[in-house]
């Protein structure tokens, strides 16, 4: 590369005509990505609003895209346009308050629980430790769902002021935590992340396959992700990360 392109000099003739044509070529990647965002949001978010996100984030994938760095262009695009739409999201600021409150009192809860036990936080203690009957713990876990679009918060896992760590993937030693912390999951809580984010099921479908109704499908989600948030906030506090 020459001193002209590292700073941000037009790119030339060719390269430009390849990111046309990627986008081109991966326009349905958005739409697909929008529709599968949208199966989890409140009906007030317009799928428009996702679609007009998602392609500034395919147009800047295509732009910055080096077939060097090993990974598909798909792969690359699927990140950078999901990460625009969920930014988008953010800026509409459609979750209450104290839906992130009360999630961050359920992650407080689990760590403190399986710091005392050693072993994985039940939603009967969870519910007992923060005071509240169990339906409505379940009911929390499932509003934190909806709100975090397949992203641990940023309050809970902002590595020094990086993305969203599902969407961020320039932090190798963060990767690597979250893939300890997801693989140390309860069985069914890994299943469904898996399902969820590897095989991109809905939660209906992921009902279906644990035999269970789609609500407690997303319960499941919400306390996977409540879970994960505790334990990679243990991460953060480690003393190497301290220095």
């Amino acid at each position: 590369m020459n001193a002209a392109s590292a700073y941000g000099a037009p790119r030339p003739h060719w390269e430009a005509g390849n990111a046309r044509e990627l986008v081109t070529r991966h326009a349905e990647l958005v739409k697909r990505i929008a529709y599968h965002l949208a199966g989890r949001l409140p009906p007030s978010v317009d799928i428009d609003d996702l679609l007009q996100a998602g392609m500034l984030g395919l147009l800047e994938a295509a732009s910055n895209y080096a077939a060097d760095r090993g990974a598909s262009f798909e792969t690359y695009a699927g990140i950078r346009v999901r990460g625009a739409m969920i930014d988008a999201l953010r800026k509409l600021d459609w979750a209450p308050r104290s839906v992130h409150r009360k999630a961050r009192a359920v992650a407080a809860a689990v760590q403190d629980i399986e710091r005392r036990t050693g072993r994985d936080a039940r939603d009967t203690e969870i519910a007992e430790r923060l005071g509240v009957p169990l339906e409505e713990y379940h009911t929390i876990v499932q509003d934190a769902a909806s709100c975090r679009l397949a992203a641990l918060d940023d309050a809970a896992v902002t590595v020094e002021g990086e993305a969203d760590p599902f969407l961020e993937t320039a932090n190798e030693e963060f990767r690597q935590a979250l893939a300890r912390a997801i693989d140390g999951l309860p069985t069914r809580e890994k299943l469904v992340m898996s399902l969820y984010y590897s095989e991109g099921l809905n939660l209906k479908e992921i009902g279906a396959v644990l035999k269970v109704t789609e609500s407690r499908a997303c319960q499941l989600h919400g306390q996977a992700l409540v879970r994960l948030k505790a334990r990679l906030a243990e991460w953060r506090e480690a003393p190497q990360r301290q220095a």
